[in-house]
């Protein structure tokens, strides 16, 4: 009985430390299209022979909830979402340093564009900040089509602009950086206030308001034009407009959270991520953003960011705890209250 109890008591130890620190497992925390995380994970576990957990979340949700779980990390990898909360997370000092050897396949302003400077995020896509407009609503109710960020503060277009909320959306986050670069901070919330009066829908997720303006739930959309894109393909009645002024774009981030519990797959699934082979498995489900591989296809339908006006975005600069907090929380005071 008692050589019963030291064996049951062995097995009991080594299948917690399976758990734990199992060897062919990872965890991802995926801030991109649901199917498009699906896609990334099914192609990763395949490959590599990995068993694979992936949650979506949008990366400002992803954010926090990396920052509540600091002292007992659950995720092991974070893929995909706007490049400032990455920063943030860098900074903060929740993010694990990798320089993964396939940066040598990545455009040099994506190999290390977060604030640290010390490869807590790498650039795994890119995509341009805009809006998309059905075109049938737009002949239904007789409007012209709008081609700047000023022609959206016009009040023909009261209750018929959706865009996503800064304090869920790293997408609306920068909307609201890229608002203050072309115009001055003061300047800027002044136009987002007019704006205000003709959004009918702060939405929670960033690509939202692409599809809610493909489905003519409301006219205009904004956002990054690759999930636009998508919706279009699919045969929605969109036009994509990329501001005449000039505007932003985003990096997707890719990072590896720190004292993540499967280290060595987290590395892995970057360098896999970072590879022309990882880039090209979101295009298979028809995500169109811009790789950041030297080597990897670009599709047809993506926007590139040499062909449209964009403004020098400062993703140091803005990809700041206190630069990301003071800008929104400003909109929270002083734009969110205002009447519709």
């Amino acid at each position: 009985m008692k050589r019963l109890t030291m064996i049951l008591a062995v097995v009991f130890v080594l299948g917690i430390t399976t758990t734990c620190f199992a060897k062919g497992r990872l965890v991802i925390y995926c801030s991109n299209e649901p199917f498009a995380c699906q896609a990334v994970a099914d192609a990763f576990a395949e490959k590599f022979d990995v068993k694979v957990q992936m949650t979506r979340s949008g990366s400002g949700t992803t954010y926090a909830k990396i920052l509540a779980e600091k002292d007992n990390p659950q995720g092991d990898v974070w893929y995909a979402g706007t490049l400032d909360p990455h920063s943030q997370a860098g900074v903060n000092g929740l993010l694990e340093s990798y320089k993964s050897p396939m940066l040598e396949e990545i455009g040099p302003e994506f190999q290390n564009p977060a604030t640290t400077k010390q490869y807590h995020s790498a650039g795994v896509y890119a995509g341009v900040l805009g809006y998309s407009v059905n075109t049938d609503v737009l002949k239904e109710k007789g409007l012209e089509m709008p081609r700047s960020w000023e022609d959206l503060t016009k009040p023909e277009y009261k209750d018929l602009i959706q865009v996503a909320s800064p304090q869920s959306s790293g997408t609306a986050y920068t909307v609201l950086a890229t608002m203050v670069q072309l115009k001055g901070e003061d300047a800027a919330y002044e136009y987002l206030a007019k704006l205000h009066k003709n959004i009918n829908q702060y939405t929670k997720s960033g690509s939202a308001p692409g599809k809610a303006a493909a489905r003519g739930e409301t006219m205009i959309g904004i956002g990054f034009l690759h999930d636009h894109a998508l919706q279009k393909a699919n045969g929605y009645p969109l036009e994509l407009v990329v501001p005449s002024e000039g505007t932003g774009y985003e990096i997707g981030g890719l990072s590896i959270i720190k004292d993540c519990r499967n280290l060595e797959n987290a590395k892995l699934f970057v360098d896999f991520m970072l590879s022309a082979e990882g880039q090209e498995v979101p295009q298979q489900v028809k995500m169109y953003q811009v790789p950041t591989n030297k080597n990897a296809n670009v599709p047809a339908e993506a926007i590139r960011l040499d062909q449209v006006k964009l403004i020098d975005y400062d993703f140091v600069t803005y990809g700041t705890e206190e630069m990301r907090t003071h800008l929104i929380d400003r909109w929270v005071k002083e734009v969110k209250p205002l009447a519709r």
